[in-house]
């Protein structure tokens, strides 16, 4: 196998999230509406703060389209998120859609694209939307999720919620580095 091209592997056509394009043709202009609830794969989220749990339902939107050089998918993707808030640790759920648009080439089609440039392409008929899921739901993720935009977070003493906790909530606590201070103080006051 000459050093410049990649190994191929095929698409299994059983996997929910490869759609089969053969109805589509490759006349363009031809469309084709795919409306799937399918299980969502593992990766979808950002290390355990906040993602789509593996196997939940996503719900698919989709129109693809047959153009020259290849199946052009766009629609909505909608799926459940759950995480932790990043300021009070509190669980956050909340129903995530985002837009996805692809063109997945013809392996024949040539294309203006540098060899380092990722390109998706079909797999003989088959096009594999779990990258483009991936890339569209993680980055429509926030990076400090919040269970409600005004959470003032937790104690820095106590580590309660500050929400949970009454107003004025304050520890008294002398920093150490003025102990010998205080210990002055108290000898001038006994001195007195």
């Amino acid at each position: 196998m000459p050093e410049n091209r990649k190994p191929q592997r095929r698409l299994d056509p059983r996997n929910p999230l490869v759609l089969d394009t053969r109805e589509l043709g490759r006349r363009p202009g031809s469309m084709r509406p795919v409306q799937l609830a399918v299980p969502a794969p593992e990766g979808l989220g950002i290390v355990d703060l906040i993602g789509v749990p593996v196997g939940a339902e996503l719900a698919l939107d989709l129109r693809l389209e047959s153009v020259m050089d290849g199946v052009l998918v766009s629609g909505v993707v909608t799926a459940p998120v759950s995480g932790e808030c990043g300021r009070c640790l509190a669980p956050v759920s909340e129903t995530l859609s985002v837009r996805i648009q692809e063109l997945f080439v013809y392996p024949e089609a040539s294309t203006d694209h540098d060899d380092d440039d990722e390109v998706a392409q079909l797999d003989g008929d088959y096009l594999d939307l779990t990258p483009t899921l991936r890339d569209a739901v993680v980055l429509a993720l926030p990076l400090t999720p919040l269970c409600r935009e005004d959470c003032q977070g937790l104690c820095a003493t106590c580590g309660e919620r500050l929400d949970d906790l009454p107003e004025g909530h304050t520890h008294d606590t002398t920093d150490a580095r003025w102990g010998a201070l205080a210990g002055l103080l108290e000898q001038t006051d006994q001195e007195k």
